[in-house]
């Protein structure tokens, strides 16, 4: 049975920091390429991260600087580091795995509250 499982999220004044983490069962961790996305309400979800197997990273201009994504795959677990943190970073996070190929998939987690607030 695949799961995704995040935790990590809470309340965090701006300019705060939080570590979201990301647990993965039933898939081919260190093959997945792990991806993080957020949804704010009333917005459509966003791509915030990527990292694939070789370890190759990816951020969008928002978060550009800011969040770092890591993995350990001895644990199955991403993790994405926050500092900096804005109003408008406040979304419900979810960490998403895919493998192309034959035996490929695209899961996601069903996500954790960030919410930025003074």
């Amino acid at each position: 049975q695949v799961q995704l499982v995040e935790s990590g999220g809470g309340l965090v004044q701006p300019g705060g920091s939080l570590t979201l983490s990301c647990a993965g069962s039933g898939i081919f961790f260190s093959m997945s390429i792990m991806r993080w996305y957020r949804q704010a309400p009333g917005k459509q979800r966003e791509w915030v991260a990527s990292l694939n197997p070789g370890g190759g990273t990816n951020y969008a201009d928002s978060v550009k600087g800011r969040f770092t994504i890591s993995r350990d795959n001895a644990k199955n677990m991403v993790s994405l580091q926050m500092s900096s943190l804005k109003s408008e970073d406040t979304a419900v996070y979810s960490c998403n795995a895919v493998k192309f190929g034959p035996t490929g998939y695209d899961y996601r987690g069903q996500g954790t509250q960030v919410t930025v607030s003074s």
